[in-house]
């Protein structure tokens, strides 16, 4: 009885959260009054995270270990009327795009190779979801509103993603995801917005600042975000920065050269404050679901580069992450994302 309390008790601590956080996020989405040029063209996107891909020794397959996604953008104000009508509703005046992707993202314990991870250990998860969003850009700032629904649980198919690699190339099969978490439907709403404030330019070369807030609620993750991206770089304005897969701020695909190669690298630092994250405290209304005691501040910095071509964008970028649980291990966490996006 007393685990049933605990599981309603948490059930109930997201929901409360809900509204106040997206009312945060959505508090910096004021109007704009300049809208940047035009661009008729779509832009397609794949990318790709991995703890492999690590400046420390020892971290693969671990905690948050695989994020795949594959997302469209479309041109600027072509969106039919009742969408555009709702996207002004919700962001102002500015120019209009819609965002539309897939993405997996699969998270394991620390001990992969025990039939049962050990307690205090991050459960087994996976999750498939899908995203829209609704973006809207002035000359110095993007807005970001929309909803993510999907499953956790075995029909994520992270299982089958995983281990159907490592078997592939000859690596050892991780070895607990029987006791993963069990299919739950996901759905949650998200905002933000990133505000572009040019520093300096000298010699053909610019810097600027890109500061930003987000948030999400629902039964994935229920967060509050606040970011600051220092880039340095020609072609600046091009877009508004790189994004990882997970939390945070999502639909910063589009992008639009301002000069015949565009490029720049970037720092950045980012905290959270979580209210609540499904793959660390379990399956919401099940009583036996693994689960772990997660920390409410996360904290994270981002280093990459960004080159734009011809239509072509390509970004990397390498991400160090503070401890989402208590009981997490072997200090930072960190990961590196590839992301390619084209223009049609």
């Amino acid at each position: 009885m007393r685990r049933t309390k605990s599981r309603w008790q948490g059930a109930r601590h997201f929901k409360r959260c809900s509204l106040p956080v997206v009312g945060a996020a959505l508090a910096g989405l004021g109007v704009a009054h300049a809208t940047p040029k035009q661009d008729p063209y779509g832009t397609w996107t794949l990318q790709g995270e991995n703890d492999a891909v690590s400046t420390l020794k020892g971290t693969s397959d671990q905690y948050y270990t695989s994020g795949l996604r594959f997302n469209w953008t479309s041109g600027t104000d072509n969106l039919p009327k009742p969408f555009a009508d709702l996207n002004r509703f919700l962001l102002g005046e500015g120019m209009q795009r819609v965002s539309l992707g897939v993405q997996q993202l699969i998270f394991t314990p620390r001990a992969t190779q025990m039939d049962r991870p050990p307690s205090g250990d991050r459960p087994y998860s996976s999750l498939l979801l899908g995203t829209v969003n609704f973006i809207n850009d002035t000359d110095l700032s993007r807005s970001v509103a929309g909803i993510q629904f999907g499953v956790m649980g075995p029909a994520g198919l992270g299982e089958q993603l995983q281990n159907g690699f490592h078997g592939a190339i000859g690596d050892t099969k991780n070895r607990g995801w029987r006791t993963q978490l069990q299919n739950q439907p996901i759905f949650q709403i998200q905002a933000g917005r990133i505000w572009r404030l040019p520093v300096a330019h000298l010699y053909g070369i610019s810097a600027d600042v890109l500061p930003a807030v987000s948030g999400a609620a629902g039964d994935y993750r229920t967060y509050a975000d606040v970011a600051g991206t220092f880039r340095i770089g020609q072609g600046l304005d091009s877009d508004f920065g790189n994004a990882t897969i997970g939390p945070g701020l999502d639909g910063t695909d589009a992008f639009a050269a301002t000069r015949p190669v565009a490029w720049y690298v970037y720092g950045g630092v980012e905290g959270q404050a979580v209210a609540y994250d499904a793959t660390l405290q379990g399956n919401a209304f099940r009583n036996n679901s693994p689960h772990v005691s997660k920390t409410w501040d996360v904290g994270s910095i981002h280093a990459g580069v960004a080159v734009m071509w011809h239509g072509v964008r390509l970004s990397y970028s390498q991400n160090w992450q503070t401890a989402q649980f208590n009981t997490a291990k072997a200090g930072l966490f960190n990961y590196g994302s590839l992301k390619l996006s084209v223009k049609f």
